[in-house]
């Protein structure tokens, strides 16, 4: 699997950003764009695997783990 490379509060900030922007799918139902919201899963995603690729290619580890 992928190398844990999001920290504590990342993960923590990743999941509520996630579920706002879910949450905000379901609660306007008449926005014109209302599938922009679903863009929320990727936060939401990265947060619970621990994991985000975009962090990989940059390098940026916020997670307290050493990557070998």
């Amino acid at each position: 699997m992928f190398a844990k490379n999001v920290g504590t509060i990342d993960r923590a900030v990743r999941i509520l950003v996630g579920l706002a922007l879910i949450a905000g799918f379901f609660m306007n139902p008449d926005a014109s764009l209302r599938w922009l919201y679903l863009i929320g899963i990727v936060p939401l995603a990265t947060g619970v695997f621990g994991s985000c690729w975009l962090y990989t290619l940059l390098g940026v580890n916020t997670c307290g783990l050493k990557r070998p």
